[in-house]
């Protein structure tokens, strides 16, 4: 692997695009000081340029080469969550290409946990741009296989490291003043934060700050998503592949076992990290049946249910009910 993140990492100096492996979804890199090389990311994903990516770097250590300044809190929560799925909104330091931040005052930043990930930023030497390796508004990539279906030749390096152990994207936090804010759940959990900040941390379903995951239609299968009640999951699947749609469900884990007369049926694991460990394979193998409906509930919003259950609203849109 070394000889490939060498290539990897002169492919990146060259202002080419890297996938590689987080321990969230795969990402999308580019030397994130290369206003040409950011400027593909977008083309490749068909992300529009006013939303911001994350620059991912090797260690905190290099933070401050990033970022205009450094709160107390933002320097407390990166000593304690990373490397990790952790990303901090701070003040845009000089550094950063315009680029990068969707032409705002803020930068994203975070140090990832994936070994691969943290041997590529440490041979580049520089921060890394990158959003999700998937085209705009679509399901995230846990795999390489996933990565290459998603955009093929737009990547010039593909490096494998297997299957994501997280799932679901790191968690934002708006750290810019002495009150954060968590602007995506994600892979750190609310409860982790609270614990470490000893104080409740709000939860902003918007913010005056764009991040990353708040269009609409974000992590998105083709099939249209349908949020109902755990309870009421087995009769929607049923009646809607009654009346010839070609339904997926998501059955809850109190549902375990029970047979729906649909295309395709999905067992939703008990453990919230398993959830969010294979959330986007399963919508990935309900486009890849055809199906064109998927009925679903939401989880408990405590730990990394919070984070599933706004994945499955993003993927649900604006209309999330039959």
């Amino acid at each position: 692997m070394s000889s490939r993140i060498e290539e990897a990492a002169g492919v990146l100096r060259a202002g080419g695009l890297v996938a590689f492996p987080t321990e969230t979804v795969y990402g999308l890199g580019a030397n994130a000081e290369d206003a040409a090389a950011v400027a593909r990311i977008f083309q490749a994903k068909g992300r529009p340029a006013s939303h911001p990516l994350i620059v991912h770097l090797a260690d905190a250590a290099r933070l401050g080469d990033w970022v205009a300044d450094v709160p107390t809190t933002a320097r407390r929560l990166a000593e304690s969550f990373w490397p990790g799925p952790l990303t901090l909104v701070l003040r845009r330091g000089r550094r950063v290409a315009l680029e990068a931040t969707g032409g705002l005052d803020t930068v994203a930043v975070r140090v990832p946990a994936h070994p691969v990930a943290l041997e590529l930023l440490s041979v580049f030497g520089g921060g890394v741009a990158a959003p999700s390796a998937n085209r705009f508004g679509s399901v995230s990539p846990t795999t390489a296989e996933d990565v290459r279906a998603e955009l093929g030749d737009a990547v010039d390096v593909v490096l494998d490291g297997g299957r994501c152990d997280v799932g679901v994207e790191s968690t934002i936090v708006d750290a810019t003043g002495d009150a954060p804010s968590i602007l995506r759940p994600g892979g750190v959990t609310r409860e982790d934060l609270d614990r470490v900040l000893g104080r409740p941390v709000a939860v902003h379903a918007t913010s005056r700050i764009r991040v990353p995951g708040q269009h609409p239609s974000h992590y998105a299968p083709r099939a249209r998503v349908v949020l109902v009640d755990a309870e009421d999951v087995v009769a929607e699947a049923e009646l809607a592949q009654e009346r010839g749609r070609r339904v997926g469900v998501l059955l809850p884990p109190q549902l375990a076992g029970t047979q729906v007369k649909t295309q395709v049926q999905v067992a939703v694991p008990g453990s919230m990290a398993a959830y969010a460990r294979g959330l986007y394979g399963f919508l990935r193998e309900f486009d890849q049946h055809g199906c064109d409906l998927i009925v679903a509930s939401l989880p408990r919003e405590e730990g990394l249910g919070l984070a599933i259950a706004n994945r499955l609203r993003r993927a649900a849109g604006p209309r999330s009910t039959e």
